[in-house]
Protein backbone atom coordinates (compact mmCIF):
# COMPACT_ATOMS: atom_id res chain seq x y z
CA UNK A 1 0.00 0.00 0.00
CA UNK A 2 1.29 3.41 -0.78
CA UNK A 3 -0.38 6.68 0.61
CA UNK A 4 -1.10 8.87 -2.61
CA UNK A 5 -3.09 12.23 -1.66
CA UNK A 6 -5.44 14.22 0.89
CA UNK A 7 -7.82 15.79 -0.63
CA UNK A 8 -9.69 18.92 0.31
CA UNK A 9 -13.01 20.60 -1.21
CA UNK A 10 -12.34 24.46 -2.08
CA UNK A 11 -14.78 26.97 -2.19
CA UNK A 12 -12.41 30.16 -3.96
CA UNK A 13 -9.93 27.93 -6.03
CA UNK A 14 -7.66 31.68 -6.73
CA UNK A 15 -7.32 31.96 -2.49
CA UNK A 16 -6.67 28.51 -1.82
CA UNK A 17 -3.95 28.62 -4.61
CA UNK A 18 -2.53 31.75 -3.39
CA UNK A 19 -2.40 29.90 0.26
CA UNK A 20 -1.09 26.38 -0.73
CA UNK A 21 1.12 27.15 -3.86
CA UNK A 22 2.09 31.06 -3.36
CA UNK A 23 1.81 31.56 1.21
CA UNK A 24 2.53 28.02 2.10
CA UNK A 25 5.19 27.18 -0.83
CA UNK A 26 3.72 23.70 -2.29
CA UNK A 27 3.85 23.32 -6.01
CA UNK A 28 1.75 22.21 -8.70
CA UNK A 29 2.02 18.76 -10.15
CA UNK A 30 -1.35 18.13 -11.70
CA UNK A 31 -4.75 20.07 -12.83
CA UNK A 32 -7.22 18.50 -14.91
CA UNK A 33 -10.65 20.12 -16.04
CA UNK A 34 -13.78 17.83 -16.10
CA UNK A 35 -16.80 19.58 -17.78
CA UNK A 36 -19.10 17.29 -17.53
CA UNK A 37 -18.51 16.61 -14.03
CA UNK A 38 -18.37 20.43 -13.76
CA UNK A 39 -15.14 20.39 -11.53
CA UNK A 40 -11.26 20.92 -11.12
CA UNK A 41 -8.75 18.87 -9.54
CA UNK A 42 -5.39 20.36 -8.26
CA UNK A 43 -3.04 18.04 -6.99
CA UNK A 44 0.12 20.01 -5.07
CA UNK A 45 2.77 18.88 -3.39
CA UNK A 46 6.07 20.18 -1.29
CA UNK A 47 8.77 20.68 -3.53
CA UNK A 48 11.06 17.20 -3.23
CA UNK A 49 8.28 15.55 -2.24
CA UNK A 50 5.96 14.52 -5.01
CA UNK A 51 4.35 11.42 -3.78
CA UNK A 52 2.42 13.01 -0.66
CA UNK A 53 0.47 14.99 -2.46
CA UNK A 54 -2.57 17.36 -1.44
CA UNK A 55 -5.58 17.12 -3.91
CA UNK A 56 -7.38 20.97 -4.55
CA UNK A 57 -11.21 19.98 -5.61
CA UNK A 58 -13.34 23.02 -6.81
CA UNK A 59 -16.95 22.16 -7.71
CA UNK A 60 -18.04 24.67 -10.23
CA UNK A 61 -21.03 26.79 -9.53
CA UNK A 62 -24.71 25.75 -10.71
CA UNK A 63 -26.17 27.15 -13.47
CA UNK A 64 -27.65 29.80 -11.55
CA UNK A 65 -23.68 30.93 -10.39
CA UNK A 66 -24.47 29.47 -6.78
CA UNK A 67 -21.32 28.12 -5.57
CA UNK A 68 -21.25 25.39 -2.56
CA UNK A 69 -20.36 25.75 0.49
CA UNK A 70 -19.39 23.53 3.06
CA UNK A 71 -19.95 23.14 6.74
CA UNK A 72 -19.04 20.47 9.48
CA UNK A 73 -16.05 18.95 7.52
CA UNK A 74 -17.43 18.41 4.38
CA UNK A 75 -14.70 19.78 2.87
CA UNK A 76 -12.35 17.00 3.65
CA UNK A 77 -12.98 14.15 1.17
CA UNK A 78 -10.58 11.59 1.56
CA UNK A 79 -7.53 9.59 2.33
CA UNK A 80 -6.24 7.81 -0.88
CA UNK A 81 -4.53 4.60 -1.45
CA UNK A 82 -2.94 2.85 -3.74
CA UNK A 83 -2.99 -0.58 -4.08
CA UNK A 84 -1.43 -3.98 -5.81
CA UNK A 85 -4.56 -6.28 -6.09
CA UNK A 86 -8.23 -4.16 -5.14
CA UNK A 87 -10.58 -6.90 -5.04
CA UNK A 88 -7.99 -8.65 -2.96
CA UNK A 89 -7.95 -5.30 -0.76
CA UNK A 90 -11.63 -4.81 -0.77
CA UNK A 91 -11.71 -8.56 0.09
CA UNK A 92 -10.00 -8.14 3.19
CA UNK A 93 -11.93 -5.53 4.09
CA UNK A 94 -14.97 -7.27 3.90
CA UNK A 95 -13.55 -9.98 5.99
CA UNK A 96 -13.06 -8.00 8.38
CA UNK A 97 -16.23 -6.61 8.43
CA UNK A 98 -15.72 -2.85 6.41
CA UNK A 99 -18.70 -2.35 4.18
CA UNK A 100 -17.82 -1.16 0.74
CA UNK A 101 -19.74 1.74 0.19
CA UNK A 102 -18.13 2.35 -3.39
CA UNK A 103 -16.98 -1.20 -4.90
CA UNK A 104 -14.26 -1.34 -7.51
CA UNK A 105 -16.88 -2.33 -10.39
CA UNK A 106 -14.39 -0.71 -12.92
CA UNK A 107 -11.73 -2.75 -11.39
CA UNK A 108 -9.86 0.89 -10.41
CA UNK A 109 -11.31 2.71 -7.51
CA UNK A 110 -13.17 1.79 -3.89
CA UNK A 111 -14.33 3.43 -1.58
CA UNK A 112 -14.95 2.65 2.31
CA UNK A 113 -15.14 4.50 5.88
CA UNK A 114 -13.42 4.35 8.98
CA UNK A 115 -15.04 4.08 12.12
CA UNK A 116 -15.32 7.80 12.46
CA UNK A 117 -16.97 8.16 9.14
CA UNK A 118 -13.55 8.86 7.26
CA UNK A 119 -13.87 8.34 3.55
CA UNK A 120 -10.66 6.08 2.45
CA UNK A 121 -10.69 5.43 -1.47
CA UNK A 122 -8.44 3.23 -2.61
CA UNK A 123 -7.02 2.76 -6.46
CA UNK A 124 -5.46 -0.24 -8.06
CA UNK A 125 -1.89 0.92 -8.76
CA UNK A 126 -1.10 0.28 -12.58
CA UNK A 127 -4.10 -0.63 -14.81
CA UNK A 128 -7.55 -1.45 -14.10
CA UNK A 129 -8.19 -4.72 -13.24
CA UNK A 130 -10.56 -6.55 -15.74
CA UNK A 131 -14.48 -6.40 -14.39
CA UNK A 132 -14.46 -9.42 -12.03
CA UNK A 133 -17.76 -10.44 -9.74
CA UNK A 134 -18.83 -9.72 -7.10
CA UNK A 135 -17.62 -6.22 -7.64
CA UNK A 136 -19.39 -5.84 -11.08
CA UNK A 137 -22.70 -5.73 -10.45
CA UNK A 138 -22.05 -4.81 -6.43
CA UNK A 139 -24.07 -1.15 -6.19
CA UNK A 140 -23.19 1.21 -3.27
CA UNK A 141 -23.79 1.48 0.06
CA UNK A 142 -24.52 4.58 1.84
CA UNK A 143 -22.51 7.39 0.94
CA UNK A 144 -18.67 7.75 0.70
Amino acid sequence: MKYLHTMVRVENLDASIRFYRDALGLHEVKRSEHAAGRFTLIYLAAPGDEDAQVELTYNWPDADGKAETYTGGRNFGHLAYAVEDIYAACQKLMDHGVTINRPPRDGRMAFVRSPDGISIELLQAGPSLAPAEPWASMPNTGSW
